[in-house]
C-alpha cells in the first residue's frame, strides 16, 4: 500500500511558467517531480495546494506525493531534492500524513500578499511593484472591505478556465503600510486564476480615485472581466500561507 507524504516548500516564481506542469515550459511542479523521481528511482507525481501563475512566488506551499516504500530519512530526502532542483526552489520539510490527506482539497484557507513600493529601489525588485503614482490607502481599504459582501468573483477571473464555479469565500482583505511599502493581504477558501492580481489592479483604480467604492461593487456585480481593472505584475505576488483542518509542519 502506498504511503503519502506532505512536502513544505517555497519558491521564487520568476524562472517558471507557474506551478503546474505543462508541455514545453518549465514549471515548479515538473522540477520537483523530476528530482524526486530520480532519487526514489520510480516516477513520482506531486499534487500542490494551489496553482500559482507564471512569475508568482510562494513563501509557503504544500504538496503531497505517494510512494510504495516508507521513507526512513526525510531530512536526507529533502537535502537530495534541494541538491538537484534550481536555486529558486527550496524544500523545507517532508512528513508522513494520513493516506487520504490531500494537499489541495483539504486546504481550509489560502493567504496571498501583494507588495507595492512607494519609491523605486533596486533592492526590492523583482519582489515589489512600483507604480510611480500616489495611492489613497483609505480609499483602497474602503473598497477592499466590500469584497467580503460577495461570493461570485467572475469579474476577477481569467477567461475560459476549467473552474466549475467562480464562487469564493473571502475572510479578510486589507491594505497596510510598512516602511516604504504598501501591502495587500487577502485570505479565502479558494482563488480563481488571476483573481488576486485582477483585484489588486482594480483596487489601485480606487486608490487613484478613478473609481469609487460603489463603482468597485458594481464591477463585482457585473460578473464581467472586461469591467475590472488591469492585472498587476505577478512578480510582486506571494502565496503567503495555507491552513489545514489538521496539524501540518511549518517553518
Amino acid at each position: 500500500m502506498a504511503c503519502r507524504y506532505f512536502m513544505l516548500l517555497a519558491y521564487n516564481g520568476a524562472p517558471y511558467h507557474g506551478w503546474q506542469s505543462q508541455p514545453n515550459a518549465t514549471s515548479v511542479q515538473s522540477e520537483i517531480e523530476n528530482a524526486i523521481s530520480t532519487i526514489l528511482r520510480h516516477p513520482v507525481g506531486i499534487t500542490g495546494a494551489g496553482r500559482t501563475d507564471t512569475g508568482v512566488n510562494a513563501r509557503r506551499m504544500y504538496a503531497h506525493f505517494d510512494t510504495d516504500l516508507p521513507i526512513t530519512d526525510t531530512e536526507t530526502l529533502c537535502s537530495s531534492i534541494n541538491s538537484l532542483i534550481g536555486k529558486d526552489i527550496a524544500v523545507y520539510r517532508i512528513f508522513r500524513v494520513a493516506d487520504n490527506a490531500h494537499a489541495r482539497f483539504d486546504a481550509a484557507s489560502r493567504t496571498y500578499k501583494y507588495f507595492i513600493g512607494t519609491k523605486k529601489s533596486p533592492f526590492d525588485y523583482p519582489f515589489c511593484w512600483t507604480p510611480h503614482y500616489p495611492l489613497d490607502i483609505e480609499a483602497m481599504n474602503n473598497a477592499a472591505t466590500r469584497l467580503m459582501d460577495y461570493s461570485d468573483f467572475t469579474s476577477f477571473s481569467k477567461l475560459h478556465t476549467d473552474a466549475k464555479t467562480n464562487n469564493c469565500s473571502i475572510s479578510q482583505a486589507f491594505w497596510e503600510t510598512k516602511n516604504d511599502k504598501i501591502i495587500f493581504t487577502i485570505t479565502a477558501d479558494r482563488f480563481l486564476r488571476n483573481m488576486v492580481r485582477a483585484i489588486v489592479g482594480t483596487l489601485v483604480e480606487a486608490g487613484r480615485h478613478r473609481i469609487t467604492t460603489e463603482q468597485f461593487c458594481e464591477i463585482i456585480e457585473k460578473k464581467d472581466r472586461c469591467a475590472a481593472g488591469m492585472s498587476v505584475p505577478g512578480n510582486a505576488l506571494f502565496l503567503w500561507d495555507i491552513t489545514y483542518p489538521y496539524p501540518v509542519e511549518r517553518i
